[in-house]
């Protein structure tokens, strides 16, 4: 791997795990910060913000790491003439409260499920992206909500290298320490403490085993990009795992193919959705 196209993608891995504030451009509705449909719901203890567009079958889009609900503009778009989009701030993220000193994708699972219960969501579809392909796994191997279909882009089971291409987490430990000084130092310019957890939720966590996958009764597809942060053999070793699984790696692009190559991403996940499984080739 060349030197430019490690910087290319550390780069990349920035702007994912930081405030997309930039994802909604080219769109007339303001995606995030909508007054007509942004609501809070009472969730596990903390103000939890959603917005909901559209009508029909459910489908939640979970957002991924130190993103929000504007990362993932393209996809509201898209599929709200399609579908009952439910999309929300993740706990810590946007304008979900945090109220948390060890944050956890458990934590955060339990969040999402307890939404959908509010909401009175039945056979629900769940896109997340990142920690939101990583938070969608896990409810549906937790079996507490209905769930149909899930699309996981870019999800790991776990944080190590034999599932993460190495110069991800080395850059995300350096944030760590520098958090950490930060916090000694008692700087004021950025809730450090927060950044702190959202950095080690991604060098710590998941911890998912590839048994757990088995117990996942909907239709799950992963995706990757064949430039991901994730590791190629890490997707085909979950595909493996999965009773009803489908995978894509698709070519010539990286972890930010929900917001960098939407058309392809959405024609996809479109298909994944409408078509049904062909389960005869897979043991």
């Amino acid at each position: 791997m060349t030197k430019p196209f490690i910087r290319q993608t550390v780069f990349l891995f920035v702007i994912l795990f930081s405030n997309i504030s930039n994802a909604q451009q080219g769109f007339d509705i303001p995606y995030g910060n909508n007054n007509e449909t942004g609501k809070y719901a009472k969730i596990n203890g903390i103000k939890m913000y959603y917005e909901v567009y559209g009508k029909g079958e459910p489908l939640l889009l979970i957002h991924g790491n130190g993103a929000d609900i504007k990362s993932m503009s393209h996809q509201i778009d898209y599929f709200k003439s399609k579908y009952k989009i439910i999309v929300a701030d993740s706990r810590g993220h946007g304008k979900s409260e945090f109220k948390t000193d060890s944050l956890t994708y458990k934590q955060i699972t339990q969040d999402w499920e307890e939404l959908s219960n509010h909401l009175k969501l039945d056979s629900i579809n769940i896109l997340g992206w990142s920690d939101g392909g990583i938070i969608g796994l896990k409810m549906g191997i937790n079996n507490k909500t209905k769930i149909k279909n899930i699309i996981a882009m870019g999800a790991n089971l776990r944080p190590d290298t034999t599932a993460v291409n190495s110069y991800a987490p080395e850059y995300v430990r350096k944030s760590i320490e520098k958090s950490k000084k930060m916090i000694e130092k008692g700087d004021t310019s950025k809730d450090w403490k927060r950044e702190l957890q959202l950095d080690e939720m991604l060098v710590f966590q998941p911890d998912i085993k590839n048994s757990d996958l088995k117990q996942i009764n909907a239709s799950v597809l992963i995706m990757v990009g064949d430039r991901d942060i994730i590791k190629n053999e890490h997707a085909v070793e979950m595909f493996n795992d999965l009773i009803k699984g489908q995978l894509c790696i698709m070519p010539g692009i990286n972890h930010g193919a929900p917001r960098n190559n939407p058309e392809i991403f959405n024609r996809i996940v479109y298909r994944f959705l409408t078509e049904p499984f062909n389960y005869t080739s897979k043991k």
